[in-house]
C-alpha cells in the first residue's frame, strides 16, 4: 500500500514538475488515464533500474561516493564533484572512469528508452586562480565532460544526453562548513520520464495556452 502511494503521488510530481504549470484531470477524459498509465510503466522500469544501480554500485553507495534517489525529475544519480574532478578542473579523474562505465552500461542496456540528463553544480567558493570565468562556467564544462565521455568512450547515443550547469545556485547543504560545501560540488546523472503528448478523444481534445488554463480546441483561433 505504501509503495502504490509513493509511486502515485511520484507519477503526480513528474507531470506537475515538467509541465511547467498546473496541470487538471478530468473525468472520463482519455488521455489522462493513458498518461498515468504510460508513466506508472516508466516509473516501474526506473525502480527496478534503481535497484540493478544499487547492486553495481554497493560499494560506492556504502563509502557516499553516490546517491540513488528517486525525484521528481526522475532517477537521479548523484555523484561527488571530488571524485570525478580536481579542484577547479573539468577533465574527469581516471579513478572515477570504472564508476561511470559501471552507469553507463545499465544506460545502454536497461535503459536505452530513456533520456539523460548531466547537470553540474558547484560550491559558492569564488573562481580566482582556474581561469573560469565563474562557477558557472565551470560547472557546465563538467556536466559536458561526462557527456563526452558516455558519447565518444561508452557509445550512447548523442540525441539520448543533454548537459546543463547550475554553478552554486542549486545546493544540496549548507556552504558554511567543508562537508556542505563538498556535497555542493557534484554532478547529477538524470533518467528521465518521457512524458508524451496524447492526443485526446473526439469528445474534447483540450490545449492550454500560455497562462495554463484550457479551452476546447474547436474553440481556439
Amino acid at each position: 500500500m505504501r509503495n502504490t502511494f509513493f509511486k502515485f503521488a511520484l507519477v503526480l510530481f513528474i507531470i506537475l514538475g515538467l509541465s511547467g504549470c498546473s496541470f487538471v484531470f478530468q473525468k472520463g477524459r482519455r488521455s489522462d488515464a493513458q498518461k498515468i498509465e504510460e508513466l506508472n510503466a516508466q516509473l516501474d522500469e526506473l525502480l527496478r533500474s534503481k535497484g540493478m544501480l544499487e547492486q553495481k554500485l554497493g560499494q560506492e553507495i556504502n563509502d557516499k561516493q553516490i546517491k540513488l534517489q528517486m525525484m521528481e525529475k526522475g532517477l537521479v544519480i548523484t555523484v561527488v564533484g571530488d571524485l570525478l574532478f580536481d579542484s577547479g578542473k573539468s577533465k574527469i579523474r581516471p579513478e572515477a572512469y570504472s564508476l561511470l562505465d559501471k552507469v553507463s552500461a545499465i544506460l545502454k542496456d536497461n535503459m536505452a528508452q530513456f533520456n539523460v540528463g548531466i547537470e553540474g553544480h558547484t560550491d559558492n567558493v569564488p573562481i580566482k586562480l582556474s581561469g573560469w570565468k565563474s562557477n558557472w562556467e565551470l560547472s557546465t564544462a563538467r556536466a559536458l565532460s561526462v557527456l563526452h565521455y558516455l558519447v565518444k568512450d561508452q557509445g550512447i547515443a548523442p540525441e539520448r544526453l543533454s548537459a546543463i550547469g547550475y554553478g552554486e545556485y542549486r545546493p544540496v547543504d549548507s556552504n558554511e562548513t567543508a562537508y556542505g560545501r563538498k556535497q555542493n560540488r557534484r554532478v547529477e546523472i538524470v533518467i528521465l520520464p518521457n512524458i508524451t503528448k496524447i492526443k485526446g478523444d473526439s469528445k474534447g481534445d483540450l490545449n492550454a495556452d500560455s497562462t495554463g488554463l484550457k479551452e476546447p480546441k474547436e474553440n481556439l483561433k
